[in-house]
């Protein structure tokens, strides 16, 4: 199969939409298809990795437009994401798309929505949809919503007729190396302690939430022998000031950048202090008791599904200073916290969803 994929990365829009689609695609590869990525070129695009990973790439160029004449032009609540107006992009997709005959493009982009997958439609056999908010109508073949908390009758009135809903964690988009990793990080589980810790909010953290978290940590008693495994993207706006912050820390702290080995990071951290976005799927599948941070509002089903099937304690962008305190607290007073949470994660997600939609994708096709 030829498979083409539309998303995109950068400062403002952050990492998640395209490492899935990533991930997505290595997992196409290893069964011998081909894929193609259409992305703008959005400060932070990651191109680069996207070739390194062996797939073929378009970056369509940059914007001219001024915010007005995207807005005006406005398919979807996130419309200025896209850098242009939802026709503008569709007419250069179909450029690349038109020689290429796939059997399926791969949407995952708030930006767009039916108008420009219908408008698309003509130069491609199949159309999937990666989406999260269940906001906009889509025109597509097959739609994946992988979050907890999420419901088929979201989508009952967004989808045609005949459109296969692939729902919830169990189609979650992991990396081959979580589910590889997955045994022995469940079997570290069974004598919790908390000694190690990895704090990751996603590959960009334009807030800086990294920073007010290990200010919020020196001024909780953690143990001076704790260690913090700290991750970060390369295109971080805040990764030199983290850096500095980290090396004044009482602790034995590290800051780590766009590492290849999140899989074992994970599995080595007793707690993990994240994103409600794709990656806590990964720490799931490695049963990591975690404090889920919400950086967005697209982040919220997530992180109070989390929370309310007692996988995660959630904590609020507003509430880093006031209240992880107390969240450590109760994780260092009592074995017992660590070991339902872990528990309880472990059961939501098994790391097996990539190869249960390709395998979908290639009957379908």
């Amino acid at each position: 199969m030829k498979v083409v994929f539309r998303t995109d990365a950068s400062v403002q829009i952050g990492t998640g939409h395209l490492m899935r689609c990533l991930t997505l695609a290595n997992e196409l590869a290893l069964k011998g298809h081909s894929c193609h990525f259409i992305c703008r070129n959005h400060q932070g695009h990651l191109g680069s990795l996207i070739i390194y990973n062996g797939h073929e790439l378009t970056l369509l160029p940059q914007s001219t437009n001024t915010d007005q004449q995207v807005t005006e032009g406005k398919g979807s609540p996130h419309a200025d994401w896209l850098g242009v107006t939802w026709q503008q992009d569709a007419l250069q997709t179909l450029e690349i798309l038109s020689p290429l005959n796939a059997d399926w493009l791969v949407v995952d982009h708030y930006s767009l929505a039916a108008e420009w997958e219908k408008e698309v439609s003509k130069e491609v056999g199949r159309i999937m949809v990666i989406d999260d908010l269940a906001d906009r109508n889509h025109q597509c073949d097959l739609l994946l919503d992988q979050n907890l908390g999420r419901e088929v009758s979201d989508y009952a009135s967004l989808v045609p007729e005949g459109c296969t809903q692939l729902i919830g964690p169990s189609y979650a988009l992991l990396r081959p190396e979580f589910t590889a990793a997955r045994e022995s990080s469940l079997r570290r589980r069974q004598q919790p302690e908390l000694g190690r810790i990895l704090i990751s909010l996603g590959g960009v953290d334009r807030t800086n939430a990294t920073g007010r978290i290990l200010q919020a940590l020196t001024e909780t008693a953690l143990p001076d022998d704790i260690k913090l495994d700290i991750v970060m993207g390369a295109s971080a706006p805040y990764l030199d000031e983290v850096r500095k912050q980290a090396a004044r820390l009482p602790f034995d702290a590290t800051v780590n950048v766009s590492v290849s080995d999140m899989a074992d990071r994970m599995s080595l951290a007793d707690l993990s202090i994240g994103a409600a976005g794709s990656t806590s799927w990964e720490r799931c599948c490695l049963g990591v008791p975690s404090i889920i941070v919400i950086l967005a509002e697209n982040q919220r089903l997530i992180g109070e599904a989390l929370e309310r099937n007692r996988c995660a304690l959630l904590l609020h962008e507003a509430d880093i200073g006031s209240h992880l305190d107390e969240m450590m607290q109760q994780l260092r007073g009592s074995r017992s916290v660590l070991d339902k949470l872990a528990g309880n994660a472990a059961r939501i997600c098994d790391g097996l969803g990539s190869a249960r939609l390709v395998s979908l994708m290639i009957k379908g096709n």
